[in-house]
């Protein structure tokens, strides 16, 4: 199965997408969640959330990454790693997607939406087929960006406390 999702994941990024210009290389591997490049891109998101929200009230395990009920991906470029995200078991029908960092200097060039296709398709192959995940109010073009990439408005589905602002959903179609 890991073999599959790594080819739909080189598929995505062999032809090119509105807002993907020069992106040609790119490439998604998946890795595993406690060894390197994820665990210092799982760790560069985590610090980028404390910038911006402060300290949160738990930390995310990074074995909740782990297959068969999760996953982490790594993007390439030209054998360097820019990107990284991943998505963990919600239940038997829906992952979430979390912790997606694409590294400062590559922003702006469509990466956090391969990224985010490449997620999602290796969510369905992991037999997901609804995908959530949430982003704060001080992130409004990763709310833009999940938007437009056809995430839909649903109730906080964390229990407790949130530091979110949007709460999306996406019914995942077959391949």
């Amino acid at each position: 199965m890991i073999a599959r999702l790594v080819e739909i994941a080189r598929l995505l990024c062999s032809g090119s997408s509105p807002g993907t210009m020069g992106l040609m290389h790119l490439q998604f591997q998946f890795s595993s969640p406690t060894e390197e490049p994820s665990n210092s891109f799982i760790q560069a998101a985590e610090d980028h959330l404390t910038e911006l929200y402060g300290a949160p009230d738990s930390a995310l395990p990074r074995e909740a990454f782990l297959p068969p009920e999760g996953g982490f991906l790594i993007g390439w470029e030209h054998g360097v790693p820019i990107a990284g995200g991943g998505f963990t078991r919600h239940d038997s029908i829906t992952a979430e997607i979390r912790r997606m960092y694409v590294v400062p200097h590559e922003r702006g060039r469509g990466v956090a939406r391969l990224l985010l296709i490449a997620i999602e398709s290796a969510v369905r192959a992991a037999g997901y087929s609804r995908v959530i995940l949430d982003t704060g109010p001080k992130q409004p073009h990763a709310e833009a960006l999940y938007r437009s990439a056809g995430y839909v408005d649903i109730a906080n589905f964390r229990k407790g406390k949130s530091r979110a602002s949007f709460w999306g959903e996406k019914i995942l179609g077959q391949t």
